[in-house]
């Protein structure tokens, strides 16, 4: 067994998931400058944050067909050209629909490289190795998510530096536009490496390419090995078009009841819980405490390496305590930690002083503030309603979170420890445990079909969550939109306490005969 050329092509491979996460968290520093500049509504904010996972959704369902025609590798060097492309597009919008439209072609990279990168890498390495060399690309999705925090941050930091490359790249005035077509590089990257990796041996196999397949083979396995799992494979492949064909009605039969129940519910709790809401506005929910710009953006990198901590403790922890531990404790953080955060925010207080109301003159009209001068409100949906009765839409879009960092008595320790637990308990508990789950509790014969439909729910969620996120805070307010989100996890943790079986240490026929009950 060549470890290291595993190892090499696993990681390459694995470049896709780190693409993945960068390209779906980068929005979050992006999201505080495009509501003015292109004077959006909350919603069409939401809409610039979600539309992404709304075309990777179809791309997942399209990637798996079209990789069995094309082969995984083609399949991966057309993501990375649509990453690249997305990236660009993005940096150069004139509008806000050219940036929505250009977010898309990058949601169809994202879901072709979330099934087909995972895919490849379990077709190439050595069953004694699988489960690690996979889990390289979780892993590369948390790095991507943890980079995208960082290089915002840094963008924001070299456009308010004097040093002349970057008044020359103009950092300043183009920050946003710079933290989204960063991508690029990386993009154009992981397509030239891609020439380096070769192509599935179980799709050279399945197109009677077997000479091909072989040395493919004997590259990560050696050579007997790999003449033993050929022959395995093409077994496999020519027993195939034997099987029946499974139909979406065998997923609602009587029997499949509790295994569907159990599979929709944990899909929905995973997003509706807040985690995309938290990856994708964190710098905008830290701004809320008043902390300032260059503060929020430094604190949303400690969520990313938060997450990716968790998520290695996580990979390590599943096959020792189990799926349902993790899952109640994890919950039990969550919900603990939007909890935290809703009283965190429901505790604050806004108050206008004289001098803050001259400080902000120039930008809003001292006239136009003097009937808030120090007045306490006591929520962010009073202040925000004076402040939108005082001030132009144009002053209250692009200064909100500069009135709310004068007005605003909070503790912003409180929020960060919220924010952080509930990041921390996610990431070592559903984030990663569903996955396994899902490869786990439906049987044989559908599981394929049945991941694919939990998944389509799950990304359902996820866009809906991410979308309605902005119009929540405006209209809801901050504590409320935490409180929810603590009741759901809540929810959940109640359900998984009392309705889900541990799948640790069970074979797949066990838990076939536990779930599925005629």
């Amino acid at each position: 067994m060549n470890l290291r050329y595993t190892v090499f092509v696993s990681f390459i491979v694995a470049l896709g998931g780190f693409l993945m996460g960068f390209d779906a968290s980068v929005i979050s520093g992006v999201v505080k400058f495009i509501e003015p500049q292109f004077d959006l509504t909350k919603i069409q904010l939401g809409w610039a944050v979600s539309c992404l996972t709304l075309t990777a959704t179809l791309a997942m369902f399209m990637a798996g067909p079209l990789s069995d025609k094309l082969g995984r590798r083609t399949v991966l060097k057309y993501a990375a050209a649509l990453y690249f492309i997305s990236a660009i597009g993005s940096a150069i919008a004139p509008s806000f629909w050219f940036l929505v439209l250009a977010r898309m072609v990058g949601g169809f990279g994202v879901g072709a490289s979330l099934i087909i990168a995972p895919m490849y890498i379990a077709e190439i390495a050595p069953p004694k190795m699988r489960g690690r060399m996979v889990s390289l690309n979780q892993l590369n999705i948390v790095l991507g998510i943890s980079v995208a925090f960082f290089t915002n941050y840094l963008i924001l930091q070299l456009g308010k530096s004097n040093t002349g490359w970057a008044e020359m790249l103009q950092f300043e005035n183009y920050n946003w536009r710079w933290m989204l077509g960063l991508e690029a590089l990386p993009a154009i990257i992981y397509f030239l490496f891609l020439f380096f990796v070769p192509r599935s041996p179980r799709w050279l196999a399945m197109k009677g390419l077997d000479d091909e397949a072989l040395q493919v083979m004997e590259k990560s396995l050696g050579a007997d090995e790999a003449k033993i799992q050929l022959k395995s494979i093409t077994k496999s492949i020519k027993a195939s078009p034997q099987k029946e064909k499974t139909s979406l009605k065998e997923l609602f039969k009587p029997s499949m009841k509790l295994v569907l129940l159990i599979g929709i519910v944990i899909a929905v709790t995973q997003q509706i819980t807040g985690i995309n809401s938290v990856f994708f506005y964190a710098p905008m929910i830290f701004e809320q405490t008043g902390i300032g710009t260059d503060a929020s953006f430094s604190q949303a990198i400690l969520v990313g390496l938060i997450n990716l901590v968790f998520t290695l403790f996580a990979i390590w922890l599943v096959d020792r305590i189990g799926r349902k531990p993790l899952l109640i404790f994890g919950l039990t953080g969550i919900a603990i930690s939007m909890f935290i955060l809703s009283a965190g925010f429901g505790r604050a207080t806004y108050q206008l002083t004289d001098k803050d109301i001259q400080e902000c003159a120039s930008f809003a009209g001292s006239e136009n503030l003097a009937s808030m001068q120090n007045i306490v409100f006591y929520s962010d949906l009073d202040f925000n309603k004076a402040l939108k009765n005082n001030i132009s839409d144009k002053a209250f879009k692009e200064h909100q979170t500069d009135f709310i960092s004068k007005a605003i008595s909070i503790n912003p320790w409180l929020v960060l420890i919220g924010i952080l637990g509930f990041v921390a308990s996610f990431a070592i508990s559903i984030g990663p445990v569903m996955w396994v789950l899902f490869s786990e509790l439906f049987p044989n014969r559908i599981r394929g079909l049945a991941i694919s439909f939990v998944g389509l729910i799950n990304s359902g969620v996820s866009f809906l969550v991410q979308l309605v996120f902005p119009w929540e805070q405006m209209n809801f307010g901050n504590a409320t939109t935490f409180l929810i989100y603590g009741i759901f996890g809540t929810v959940g943790l109640v359900f998984v306490f009392f309705m889900l079986p541990e799948t640790k240490g069970k074979s797949l026929e066990e838990l076939e005969l536990i779930l599925v009950r005629e």
